[in-house]
């Protein structure tokens, strides 16, 4: 059976929080990019893990050993939702079943159903699905909901796709050096989305 996607299921399914109805969804990856996935075992042999500079050994980190990204992402979320307070989750947390309803889908509709919507890109984040969940959201949402969403990558991320999202979706993409300072433009956007919709500058989700 469908399930179907709405704020208040969203809401059910998360603890809770000062601000509730704030659905403040974040995207990025749940792994640790690894140049196992694109280097073959020739060519890994050829390379003196050792003699790399930290950042790059960690490239070659175990199978077994590349939850960080979605550490990370645990870190961001507990962090929004202590202050300001906002209801912060990630697509685990809702717990619908990708046989109920695919994960695109799911994505589309978690962005649509939220206050704000962050693609995070951090540098040892296998980052290619995120990418096309992204295109895919900015292609159905971007006209409606362009003012929620934001991607924030660490300083040392390039991407053809975030290029071409600013330049196509006039989407806002924020740069960062430090988790701390990720955290202070997270809720930095979070802060003026609230303010826009007490405002009226932007609608009232219910």
């Amino acid at each position: 059976m469908t399930v179907e996607i709405t704020r208040n299921l969203i809401a059910e399914r998360l603890g809770r929080v000062k601000y509730d109805r704030f659905l403040f969804y974040l995207m990025g990856p749940y792994k640790s990019f690894n140049l196992n996935y694109v280097l073959s075992e020739e060519e890994r042999s050829e390379i003196d893990i050792e003699d790399l500079p930290g950042p790059l050994r960690r490239l070659f980190q175990s199978k077994d050993d590349i939850d960080a990204a979605q550490a990370l992402l645990r870190r961001i979320q507990g962090e929004l939702r202590v202050n300001p307070g906002v209801n912060a989750f990630l697509a685990l947390d809702v717990d619908v079943d990708t046989d109920d309803v695919d994960a695109a889908t799911q994505s589309i509709e978690y962005t649509r159903c939220s206050n704000a919507t962050a693609f995070l890109l951090p540098f040892l984040g296998h980052n290619f699905d995120v990418g096309e969940e992204a295109g895919s959201i900015l292609e159905a949402l971007s006209e409606t909901h362009g003012d929620r969403l934001i991607f924030v990558h660490e300083d040392d991320v390039t991407s053809a796709m975030i290029r071409s999202a600013r330049v196509r979706w006039d989407l806002r993409v924020e740069t960062y050096e430090t988790e701390e300072e990720l955290v202070s433009k997270l809720r930095f956007f979070a802060g003026g989305i609230m303010q826009r919709e007490r405002r009226g500058n932007l609608s009232r989700l219910d």
